[in-house]
């Protein structure tokens, strides 16, 4: 079980779990629900955007050009947070917070309307019950459900990625829209299916991270890369780099990221690494797989490089502790995210025996631990 307070439950399953066919029991408030196992990397709930889908499958483009359902929750704006949250823990797959739309014709000024998003044929009444109870609501919300087509659900989703200023100077920039400020660094992304918007806390403390240590020169590995973000920015902070995943779709989603940044493969290396624990969850995921399972590689370059982040979960980080240790010179700088502000005391009692001179910064409840491996470690049975 994931070490999150009930507070912060539902706003932690919507970042870190993804859909799979096996379940296991959370038992939250009191009451169990069924939920995905969390894998290696986190994931967004937002859906692939079409070009990224045409790309890697069939399979998911068709997905794309099928209807899906436009449900419109209203409720008490001091739940409509909680409510968003839940909503996607039970099948929303994604939900955007209007009040303007709420305010012309509820009954109440006090009530707001919740925009999700649902796959056709989905349960929607059983899913805002679920919703509903697991918030703790004694009724259940009035709501309206309509059709949508698929040019509507690719012009939502995009419209839902901003570009996103992580400092002074730095921004992350979809790939359909123009750069705030042309004379910044600025990252060019296709989301797709593979987490690293830039819009969650977690990626953005990775990236201040590597903002303010890299000078230049150094060698550093993004471990789990995800949509390649920090790889990416790394290269434009002016040091070489390195990015490996267990997820096939990660990798072609950096591939293509690192393309939109004009980054050819001799400039950023992208390695697929195998893990027991890695298993497709979806049809995509199996044609992805196919495509490149050839280039599966044991990566075996220990102490070589000089910054190495692992934006994943808190179990891998746990599990793993030894094997991201292993692939840091003595001195280099480790960053450690993707865990709950709560979760970071078994962080720190983890790697602790690994590294010196550790700091934590937070944002919105989550948190990266950070810190230099100690030039003689113990070893630490898992």
């Amino acid at each position: 079980m994931l070490g999150c307070s009930s507070s912060n439950f539902v706003k932690h399953l919507s970042y870190t779990l993804t859909l799979s066919s096996r379940c296991f029991h959370f038992n939250k408030l009191a009451k169990t629900i069924q939920v995905p196992p969390p894998l290696f990397r986190i994931r967004n709930h937002v859906q692939p955007n079409a070009k990224f889908c045409s790309e890697t499958s069939q399979t998911d483009t068709s997905t794309l050009f099928s209807p899906y359902l436009i449900v419109n929750v209203r409720c008490h704006k001091d739940a409509v947070d909680m409510l968003s949250e839940a909503l996607l823990c039970f099948g929303a797959s994604s939900t955007t917070i209007d009040e303007k739309d709420a305010g012309e014709s509820s009954e109440s000024d006090d009530d707001i309307c919740v925009s999700s998003i649902f796959p056709e044929g989905h349960n929607v009444s059983s899913c805002i019950s679920h919703a509903a109870d697991s918030i703790g609501l004694k009724e259940i919300p009035k709501y309206e459900v309509r059709v949508g087509e698929q040019y509507d659900w690719i012009k939502k989703t995009q419209e839902s990625f901003s570009p996103v200023k992580v400092t002074e100077g730095l921004w992350i920039v979809p790939e359909w829209r123009t750069p705030p400020d042309v004379k910044s660094t600025n990252i060019i992304l296709n989301p797709g299916l593979a987490f690293g918007t830039g819009e969650h806390p977690t990626t953005k403390l990775c990236l201040l991270l590597l903002h303010g240590l890299l000078k230049g020169g150094e060698l550093f590995l993004d471990y789990g890369t995800g949509s390649g973000i920090l790889a990416i920015a790394a290269l434009k902070f002016g040091a070489s780099s390195v990015g490996i995943d267990i997820d096939p779709q990660a990798i072609a989603s950096a591939r293509q990221n690192a393309a939109l940044n004009d980054i050819g493969p001799e400039k950023l290396q992208l390695h697929l690494v195998p893990s027991k624990t890695c298993s497709p969850v979806t049809d995509s995921c199996e044609i992805a797989e196919e495509q490149i399972s050839n280039e599966v590689e044991v990566i075996s370059e220990k102490e070589k490089y000089d910054v190495v982040i692992a934006n994943i979960l808190l179990t891998p980080l746990l599990d793993l502790a030894e094997n991201i240790m292993s692939y840091a010179k003595p001195g280099a700088v480790i960053g450690l995210s993707g865990i709950l502000s709560e979760q970071v005391p078994y962080i720190m009692e983890r790697y602790s025996p690994f590294l010196e001179g550790i700091s934590v910064t937070e944002m919105d409840d989550w948190a990266c631990v950070y810190g230099t491996k100690k030039t003689k470690t113990n070893h630490v049975a898992n």
